[in-house]
């Protein structure tokens, strides 16, 4: 057995470097990244560069193992992995095995390598972990002849003993296989501020996981009998503190990860239909945003202006002119409602505006403002911030946009839509990283990606929603359209009955994630409708609070880089909770935490 997990102080200011989780190998970015943690750890440990992809081999495969990685990245200037570190947990029995930390070695000495270790707790206790073990080089001096060695050695257990974590004492675990060998590290356990005792069984799992799992020993291997047989104390042994006091453990957990980042812009209520009834209406917006708030996974970042060049890539020029016009030339306060819907003529579209508007419209209630077209532009804004920091290695992104967009299609607005916000942002990532599907999973049919996209093979369009027989927009959303020429079999439509509950939902969810797995997609668009929830005034269906969480954890379950952008979700009593519901199953889905009762 040799030292696996060392940790080195090394790093920068915490201004310098940021600390984000790592879901899987998916585009260039993620690619790049995790080719460069390969480097880092092949300096760092040698013996390791015989297997060129083990951090991706182990990524990539948490169904073979059966339990999730933990792979936690420290990105320092110009988004340049400076650190990282890399668990198991053994969800099974509730404990989790360092593997490794690894950081610059020019770094040594600035507060990275605690910064990830800190982080790393701060995720294990969100997954409700039991404790943490990890190895270090051992500090007894019968073992380590060399002075400087055995100092760095001790200096090492201090900074553990900080947190807890503290060496187990009374098996053969640290003891040398044979005379000679190098000396065998310390197995530390950190019990991450749990004040239970560690039984003999959970350390014998432990060990045979870490033997059978990290050193590749067969199950029935004398040594592992050996080492197995030697844990007889239960409680378990743990050494007392020799390094440092009381009054210098780390007793509070740091908050340092963030996975799910949020996008919002202070532009949403711009648009606001004062009209008793309406239910589109800017509250929903903050509503969410208040129960975000109370949420630990979430940071909300800056939107930033993209311009009208990602709107125009999908949505017609005549189209975008005449709403950007329109709207700037309507006095303030006044609404203007379609209430000419012209045959669709190329050639001959009525001259004047307010009546034009039923040529781009297909419904009656969503008015045009002056301020419509500006809040549309913002709502874009927020979906293309959201997909750009999908693209720099954020895999969990929430766009809450409003106005929302899924009903707007190539040259036609309405369904309180404007511009198709959820489609923008997939053909800005088609453009960067490849395939990409959308998966729909509002209330009413998702018309507007369809027809965007109903020609294409680069983006598959998913959409679960109500029978267009009962359901707006009664159009679209029928189960026989599939796309069209290089599109066929790329657009899928799965209409629901009237009554739904969430074991229904959820045998339709399924079903589309599978279609989404055989497309293999470089990243996932997800439009979130919460009117699928119990009690929406828009929709007819009963799915519960806790079905929202199921639906999230499986959708993050997928693994892949997702955007979700807000769509419907109208009862402003319950929405609040449902979007907190739905996103936290999605991080838990994602990071391969259990899902859990709500606390």
């Amino acid at each position: 057995m040799s030292m696996a997990s060392g940790l080195r102080q090394v790093g920068s200011r915490a201004s310098m470097f940021r600390i984000s989780h790592v879901l899987g190998v998916h585009g260039e970015h993620d690619r790049r990244c995790v080719a460069e943690m390969q480097s880092m750890l092949a300096a760092a440990f040698p013996g390791i560069a015989e297997d060129g992809d083990y951090i991706a081999r182990k990524l990539n495969s948490p169904e073979t193992r059966g339990y999730p990685v933990i792979l936690l990245a420290a990105h320092g200037s110009n988004d340049r992995i400076i650190g990282f570190a890399l668990a198991d947990y053994f969800e099974s029995i509730g404990y989790a095995y360092l593997d490794f930390i690894v950081t610059e070695a020019e770094r040594r000495g600035r507060g990275l390598g605690g910064a990830l270790y800190e982080a790393l707790r701060e995720d294990l206790v969100a997954r409700g972990a039991k404790g943490l073990f990890f190895e270090v080089p051992t500090d007894d001096p019968a073992q380590v002849s060399n002075p400087a060695h055995l100092k760095a050695n001790k200096a090492r257990l201090k900074f553990y003993e900080r947190y807890g974590a503290l060496p187990i004492v009374g098996t053969l675990y640290d003891q040398p296989i044979r005379p000679g060998n190098p000396p065998e590290p310390r197995l530390l356990f950190d019990p991450l501020n749990h004040a239970r005792a560690l039984e003999a069984d959970t350390l014998r799992r432990v060990i045979e996981m870490i033997l059978t799992e990290r050193y590749n020993f067969a199950p029935d291997d004398p040594y592992v009998h050996q080492v197995l047989g030697s844990v007889k104390d239960s409680p378990v042994r743990i050494r007392k503190p020799r390094y440092v006091s009381p009054s210098e453990k780390r007793d509070k957990i740091p908050r340092r990860l963030h996975p799910l980042k949020v996008f919002c812009s202070s532009y949403h209520s711009l648009h606001h239909v004062r009209e008793r009834g309406y239910v589109e209406r800017p509250a929903r917006v903050d509503v969410i945003l208040k129960a975000l708030a109370e949420l630990p996974e979430v940071e909300q970042l800056p939107v930033r202006n993209f311009g009208e060049k990602p709107i125009r890539a999908v949505h017609d020029t005549d189209f975008v002119n005449y709403l950007r016009n329109f709207c700037q030339e309507l006095p303030k306060g006044e609404m203007v409602y379609p209430y000419v819907f012209p045959i669709r003529r190329t050639d001959r579209p009525p001259l004047d505006r307010s009546r034009r508007a039923g040529y781009y419209c297909i419904d009656t209630f969503t008015p045009l403002s002056r301020d419509a077209y500006k809040a549309a532009r913002a709502a874009v804004n927020v979906a293309l911030s959201g997909a750009e920091a999908v693209l720099t290695g954020n895999p969990l992104v929430y766009s809450l946009c409003r106005p929302p967009g899924h009903h707007a299609e190539r040259d036609t607005y309405g369904g309180f839509c404007y511009f198709c916000n959820g489609a923008i942002a997939a053909q800005y990532l088609v453009e960067k990283v490849g395939r990409v599907a959308i998966l729909d999973i509002d209330y009413h049919h998702g018309n507007g990606a369809q027809d965007i996209f109903f020609n294409r093979s680069d983006v598959l369009t998913v959409s679960i929603h109500g029978h267009p027989s009962f359901a707006y927009p009664y159009f679209s959303g029928f189960a026989d359209e599939v796309g069209e020429g290089e599109g066929q079999g790329f657009n899928v439509n799965l209409p629901l009955p009237e009554d739904v509950l969430d074991g229904r939902y959820l045998e339709a969810l399924d079903e589309a994630l599978a279609i989404v797995r055989r497309f293999k997609p470089e990243a996932l668009v997800v439009p979130v409708g919460l009117d699928i929830a119990k009690a929406d005034p828009t929709g007819t269906w009963s799915v519960t609070r806790e079905g929202l969480y199921e639906i999230g954890s499986r959708i993050g379950g997928l693994r892949l880089p997702t955007l979700l952008v807000q769509e419907g979700g109208y009862n402003i009593r319950s929405l609040g909770g449902n979007a907190a519901r739905l996103l936290t199953g999605v991080c838990a889905g994602a990071l391969g935490r259990r899902s859990r009762k709500r606390d």
